[in-house]
């Protein structure tokens, strides 16, 4: 159910962004974009990265993607199979996984450095990428620079080339494009750090100590890089200055600690931001908001040290919307639980009408027990069986009894035996009283269309007398009982009798036709009444078969009413703990406010379509019939119906901010008399998105003294929110905070940038230096080059 559950969620969270967005204007880049994924680790980023991007620009389908992997790597991932034209992996041919090498990162790069075919292949695989991207020049703003973004996670023993293979991307894409700006991406994942953390920690603090050489003001490299299709090396120089335009380092812990609940996804989102950020086309003119624009020149000169160091840069980013996912699972709770209410409710059917339905009323019984009995005129038969030549005379001084053994013997109460009670027997053994109670059901369920197993689960329970018929059954045969010892007594009594006690008509001195007349009584006087005594035994064991196949059919519908149970709990659960994923200020009354939206909704339709519209074929249908397929039929049917005929009406048609403000109300009647003003929601939203844009990294000092922070929104420029949260805390800021116009009525995305930090600043540096030195004095080797040509560990 879980599987199902999260698909359906899901699915409606992707078309109602969908539909939101449609009248949303994307965003742009403005110049030719490519993301350099360097290592293994960093496949991870590009599928998730791309299907932001094709989410959030009009032109995604230009920007291109080049992972470089080992042979390792290569086996462990698939990646860019939707996209193969944008999708571009060199594999490079060494092996990241030999744990015992202690060496591993030196082997590896003196390995391909000693060889040619590898730099061949990435010459090609750029120069391939290079041409993808004249194809797609007609969508760009201009062609004359080409932003360029090295992704690597820290620990990854491959980011050792990143000087190699960044100023060979460099080189080449230099050839067709006047200039090409670099910035660096390191991800660190704390939370992979569990079994090898002294190893991992070694070989990030090695990365980050190579990345605080190429940052620096005087770094220079030179290497032949350029590798033509002869075998012929040409160099490639970087002259004395930072390898990267700007250095961001993201880690999956905030500035406080905490463990984004994205991990590294919140990280490609920040990515995605910030390249936008950087490289889109400008719609702030139209606003009269330049002045609140991103200038990446302005940014960079604010990291500087006086010595000119550059500081790195982190990142944090969060967005409110309109949680779709626990609407769509909260609107599905309540749907079925209004579906369940109108399932149980009361439809005061008298217990004569509720016998009637399953065809045990009086009327149908009696045809049901004349259908199992033979012909009464059997018993007239009997005057012909065979009796002894008696004079009355003789028979009117003795009993019933004792005048019917006289006269017949056992002959009558054989041939009663006989035609009347094995008859009857062989009848009762044949009947299903199961299939007869399943006829009258059938044919009263025309007549009687609102009942269902939720009523018939409560006239079937045989541990609940207030509406159940198994009582009124019950009472019905001790009832039965009664008459039938009642029927016994009589024939005890009536068979002690003396035959001239009888009133049967008599003739003087006509001696055998008094006999004959006592014989037509007799066998109607005493035979009748035994054949009254047969019809209340078989009427007895018909009303005991009947209450056994009603409580069996009470474990039917029982199991159903119990998977209604199960789903409800099942679907209660889910929309819970997607609530409890939102933020606590976003998710706030979900479950109160859909409830009345739900019902609303219900209604609304059933006013206009009939009250029993969602049990009609086009909607539900058997509700009976989808649980006994299982609870996965009845889900998806569910689900269907829900996101066709109420996640579609009005009510959902609303913008985030409508949404939350009439959510945040919902309960205002019942608690206080205090409504939450748009201005109380803004600043509560616009705290919200504050606190949760915390910088992924974590510093020994908040405030340390380089720190320079920008903040942008990301959404509508004239929206109400976007203009409150502009002017709010104006004069007390002592960051620059902008927006970046986006026209979105589904929601607004903020940016948090900070620099100027370093990598001594860095909790994840400084503890990780204790493992790096120790590893080193062990004799592992981390580094390509000579180490005395690092910088000392800070």
């Amino acid at each position: 159910m879980k599987p199902l559950l999260h698909q359906f969620a899901t699915q409606y969270a992707y078309e109602e962004e969908r539909l939101s967005g449609k009248s949303d204007d994307l965003s742009s880049f403005h110049y030719p974009t490519v993301f350099m994924y360097v290592g293994d680790k960093a496949a991870e980023a590009i599928e998730p990265m791309m299907r932001i991007h094709e989410k959030k620009s009009v032109n995604s389908a230009g920007i291109m993607y080049v992972h470089i992997t080992s042979e390792d790597g290569a086996k462990a991932t698939e990646i860019g199979t939707d996209h193969p034209s944008r999708v571009s992996r060199l594999v490079l041919p060494v092996c990241t996984e030999r744990r015992n090498d202690k060496s591993l990162r030196k082997h590896i790069y003196h390995s391909l450095t000693q060889q040619t075919q590898p730099w061949f292949e990435l010459n090609r695989v750029l120069r391939q990428v290079s041409r993808h991207i004249a194809d797609y020049g007609r969508i760009y703003e201009s062609f004359d620079r080409i932003h360029l973004s090295v992704i690597t996670r820290v620990e990854d023993p491959l980011n050792v080339f990143i000087p190699e293979v960044t100023l060979l991307a460099h080189s080449i894409l230099s050839q067709s494009f006047k200039s090409v700006q670099m910035d660096l991406y390191a991800l660190i994942s704390e939370r992979d750090q569990v079994d090898t953390f002294g190893y991992s920690s070694s070989l990030g603090v090695a990365f980050l100590r190579e990345l605080d050489t190429m940052q620096r003001k005087d770094y220079s490299f030179s290497a032949p890089l350029q590798v033509t299709e002869d075998g012929i090396s040409i160099p490639v120089t970087h002259a004395a200055s930072p390898l990267f335009d700007l250095a961001y380092i993201l880690s999956d812990k905030n500035e406080r600690g905490i463990s984004s609940p994205g991990d590294m996804q919140d990280n490609y989102e920040i990515i995605c931001h910030i390249s936008l950020l950087k490289n889109r086309k400008q719609q702030e003119a139209t606003f009269e908001m330049n002045q609140n624009s991103y200038n990446n020149t302005s940014f960079k000169n604010n990291l500087m040290t006086e010595s000119g160091r550059q500081g790195y840069v982190s990142a944090g980013i969060s967005k409110i919307k309109r949680p779709n996912q626990s609407i769509a699972l909260t609107v599905l709770y309540h749907f079925h639980q209004e579906l369940t209410h109108r399932m149980q409710r009361d439809l005061h059917v008298n217990s004569a009408e509720k016998l009637m339905y399953f065809g045990l009323d009086p009327s149908t019984l009696d045809g049901l027990l004349t259908s199992l009995l033979p012909d009464e005129g059997k018993i007239d038969d009997m005057s012909g069986i065979m009796s002894r030549e008696m004079s009355y005379s003789q028979l009117k001084s003795l009993s019933l009894e004792d005048a019917e053994r006289a006269l017949f013997g056992e002959g009558c109460q054989a041939y009663f035996h006989a035609n009347f009670v094995q008859e009857a027997k062989l009848a009762v053994d044949q009947l299903d009283m199961s299939t007869l109670l399943h006829r009258a059901m059938e044919k009263q369920a025309i007549q009687f269309p609102q009942v269902g197993f939720m009523q018939l689960f409560q006239w079937t329970n045989p541990w609940v007398e207030q509406e159940s018929i198994l009582p009124v059954i019950r009472s019905l045969i001790r009832q039965r009982e009664s008459e039938k010892d009642f029927v016994v007594s009589e024939l005890e009594q009536l068979y002690q009798e003396k035959v001239d006690h009888q009133t049967f008509k008599r003739m003087p001195f006509m001696d055998k036709h008094n006999v004959r007349s006592f014989i037509r009584y007799f066998f109607e006087k005493v035979y009748r009444k035994k054949l009254e005594r047969l019809r209340l035994e078989l009427e007895i064991v018909c009303m005991k078969r009947a209450e056994t196949a009603l409580e069996q059919l009470h474990v039917i519908y029982q199991r159903q009413v119990q998977q209604v149970q199960e789903l409800r709990d099942a679907l209660h659960e889910a929309a819970l703990e997607s609530i409890r994923t939102a933020d606590d200020y976003i998710g706030q009354n979900i479950i109160e406010y859909y409830e009345r939206v739900t019902q609303r909704v219900m209604e609304d339709l059933e006013a206009k379509r009939g009250q029993e519209i969602f049990f009609d074929d086009r909607y539900m249908g058997s509700i009976s019939s989808l649980l006994h397929q299982g609870n996965e039929a009845y889900a998806q049917k569910l689900m269907a119906v829900c996101r066709q005929h109420l996640l579609s009406a009005e009510p959902f048609q609303q913008t985030f901010e409508e949404e939350l403000l009439h959510r945040a109300n919902v309960t205002v009647a019942y608690e206080n008399k205090q409504v939450l003003s748009k201005d109380e929601l803004f600043k509560k939203l616009y705290r919200t998105l504050e606190e949760q844009a915390g910088i992924h990294i974590r510093l020994l000092d908040y405030t340390h003294e380089h720190r320079y922070e920008e903040k942008y929104f990301f959404g509508d420029y004239p929206s109400e929110f976007i203009r409150f949260a502009l002017g709010a805390d104006e004069t007390t800021r002592i960051y620059k905070l902008g927006c970046v116009h986006e026209k979105r009525s589904s929601g607004v995305d903020k940016l948090n940038m900070m620099g100027g930090f370093h990598v001594e600043d860095l909790m994840y540096y400084r503890n990780g230096k204790i493992y790096y030195e120790s590893y080193m004095q062990n004799e592992y080797e981390f580094h390509g080059v000579d180490v005395h040509q690092l910088p000392e560990l800070r």
